[in-house]
């Protein structure tokens, strides 16, 4: 296989990951709703870096000691678990705008404190960074959908994409939903959607402590 044809298999795979629901997708979501368009953004950028971190310890075999160790990736479960949980109490809490609707947007933007560029791009490292099913899906394709024979530099290449790639997707998804026709919507009932992503958030959390249990 040329390394075109690896770079189309590895960008396929990564875009059916990246667009299939998950906690970066719900984390966009609820800065989307909770927050505005910036705050979405830079939260996309702290997603898309979050990438590099799994790229970095998959090119130097990190991953693999990672996803091989029982103790280690169990650790790694249950800070990701307790991180979700936090994020996911946050947006169970969401409560319904009161007041005209004019006072909506007001409303919508009083959940909490708007939190910094800095905070929205760190959470969205943290969540990227700490998703365990991401640990396993870099790991899967820089030990089988890439050849080990691939030169560094090409592996090194095809994890920069895939970081900008999802970057891109977030930073487009961001965009979508904040538009003044979605915004209305979600200045409505974006607090029932808070509360739902906060549910899938939970799930995935004991999802991943069950998985270690079983």
């Amino acid at each position: 296989m040329s390394y075109l044809e690896q770079f189309f298999v590895v960008a396929a795979v990564h875009l059916l990951a990246v667009a299939s629901p998950g906690p970066d997708f719900a984390i966009i979501l609820k800065q989307s709703i909770r927050y505005d368009r910036r705050i979405a953004i830079f939260t996309s950028l702290g997603i898309g870096t979050g990438i590099l971190l799994h790229v970095t310890y998959s090119l130097v075999g990190v991953g693999v000691i990672i996803a091989s160790d029982e103790r280690l990736f169990t650790v790694l479960k249950y800070i990701a678990a307790s991180y979700f949980c936090y994020i996911a109490w946050h947006g169970l809490r969401a409560k319904k705008p009161s007041g005209s609707i004019n006072d909506l947007n007001v409303s919508i933007n009083n959940y909490d404190q708007t939190p910094s560029a800095k905070n929205a791009f760190f959470t969205g490292f943290l969540i990227n960074g700490l998703n365990v099913k991401a640990t396993l899906f870099f790991v899967s394709v820089y030990s089988v959908v890439i050849a080990p024979e691939t030169p560094f530099s090409i592996k090194l290449g095809y994890g920069l994409y895939m970081a900008a790639a999802t970057a891109i997707w977030f930073v487009f998804l961001s965009y979508l939903l904040t538009h003044h026709k979605m915004r209305n919507f979600l200045q409505i009932k974006g607090y029932l959607i808070d509360r739902v992503m906060g549910a899938v958030l939970l799930l995935l959390a004991i999802q991943i402590v069950a998985s270690d249990l079983g």
